[in-house]
């Protein structure tokens, strides 16, 4: 079928997803295109589709749909769902391909998509966005020997929540008060599921699905987000906060005083629960996370791997290499135990496992964690990102213990290291540094920015 070239906005196809503001950016038109695009590269054949709460979830489905079935696949929608319970349905329902139709956690005027091959793996692995971006444009798609159909929609949140609970080893919560802050994102959809089935009562916080996001951004890497999780717990005398970023997948965590604990701490103590079940497995941990985190896992009797950023080549990584689990500084955490995808609700779970074995409140488990000190991902823009990792690695790389390219370049000293990469999508160079004191934290963070942005 010819429908003729079109401009589309290059920006919305990133390394790994694709989002744009709906629908300057990404309309029904566009999302058709993409839909057919997508079966023509990967010769799908039965399609699993599901959506999160935004507003424009629906006719934006509906477009996606219609450029699959006429593009030859089969579609069995799930519906309503978070990214975690679509990776799942992708496997439980045997699709050779799924389509999630979500712009994770950015704000409500957003839509997209978390595209998948069989297994749930993504579909990077067998198209790149940037075909996929071409062959929208270009918008030449062959006739298919016939229309694909649409199957009635299947229900798999019983199913979900009930993998889920058996993935984790946990039919009870104990007497743990929980405060769970699903930020009016597909957390509240699914949670109802998997609590009633230990017979525990959280307390609840914009639990109601609502894509405008009236209190606050469904993104809890924005410690702002996390304020009222933070007051509720306390207040409430809680033994734990939860907090679910819009589709589910990423998870962040708040002890009982109301601390947020880093993602990599969260990687390092839900490494030590998991692997009270499999001594000895390999742990991925990205290069921007703590020292603490290969030390954690080494006194557990785990295998600390260090990787790169970002869903796509982790999955990868665990899948090639063995890996049990692997954890981000970005709060997400993937399990190999459950189709090697990142699963928020499983994170949470094996956090309260820890909590019930542990038996002391969860600021005294973290405290041990807190023994360097981190900067936090800092972004510069620059010109010409080339030039200034060049720069960085003659200045550096001469004194440095060890230094790696595995994502950008990472130098380590005997009391600190930094690693500074390039972004996927923007004239950015991100930096991370940690050392063992406050002050030579402070210190190397502005020597590296001031060599970064001059």
């Amino acid at each position: 079928m010819q429908l003729g070239h079109r401009d589309i906005n290059r920006g919305i196809f990133k390394a790994y997803d694709i989002r744009g503001l709906y629908p300057q950016e990404i309309d029904d038109d566009v999302a058709y295109r993409i839909a057919r695009a997508f079966v023509t590269a990967i010769g799908c054949k039965r399609v699993v589709v599901g959506h999160d709460m935004r507003e424009s979830a629906e006719t934006f489905e509906a477009a996606t749909i219609r450029g699959l079935v006429d593009q030859g696949a089969d579609v069995i929608p799930i519906g309503l769902t978070s990214t975690p319970m679509y990776y799942f349905a992708v496997n439980h329902l045997d699709g050779d391909a799924g389509v999630m139709c979500t712009a994770s956690h950015n704000p409500a005027e957003y839509n997209g998509y978390k595209m998948t091959v069989e297994k749930a793996i993504p579909s990077i692995a067998r198209v790149s966005n940037e075909t996929l971006y071409e062959m929208a444009c270009k918008g030449e798609f062959p006739e298919p020997e016939k229309k694909g159909t649409v199957h009635e929609t299947v229900n798999v949140l019983d199913a979900y929540a009930e993998a889920v609970l058996n993935a984790a080893g946990i039919r009870s919560f104990g007497d743990l008060k929980i405060v769970v802050d699903c930020g009016n994102g597909m957390g509240g959809y699914v949670l109802p599921a998997i609590f009633s089935k230990v017979g525990n009562t959280p307390i609840r916080l914009y639990w109601r699905q609502d894509g405008r996001f009236p209190n606050h951004e469904a993104n809890p890497l924005k410690t702002e987000t996390l304020l009222a999780l933070q007051d509720r717990v306390v207040d409430e005398c809680a033994d734990i906060g939860v907090a679910f970023d819009g589709d589910g997948d990423r998870v962040a965590f708040v002890d009982e005083k109301g601390n947020i604990i880093p993602g990599d701490f969260v990687t390092a103590l839900i490494a030590r629960e998991m692997l009270r079940d499999k001594p000895g497995a390999e742990i991925l941990y990205d290069l921007r996370s703590s020292w603490v985190v290969p030390e954690e896992i080494k006194a557990a009797g785990g295998k600390p791997i260090e990787c790169r950023v970002g869903h796509g080549l982790i999955k990868k990584q665990l899948r090639e290499e063995g890996g049990y689990f692997a954890g981000e500084l970005s709060s997400h955490y993937y399990f190999t135990n459950f189709y090697t995808t990142d699963n928020g609700d499983l994170a949470m779970l094996n956090m309260i496992k820890l909590l019930l074995s542990e038996r002391k409140p969860l600021s005294e488990i973290v405290a041990p964690l807190r023994r360097y000190y981190h900067s936090g991902e800092i972004n510069s823009e620059v010109r010409d990102i080339p030039a200034v990792l060049k720069r960085l690695e003659e200045k550096y790389g001469p004194m440095a213990k060890r230094t790696t390219h595995l994502d950008g370049y990472k130098a380590e000293f005997d009391d600190w290291w930094f690693n500074v990469r390039p972004s996927n999508t923007e004239p950015l160079i991100r930096l991370n540094l940690e050392a063992k004191t406050k002050e030579k934290m402070e210190e190397k963070v502005a020597e590296l920015l001031e060599e970064i942005r001059r």
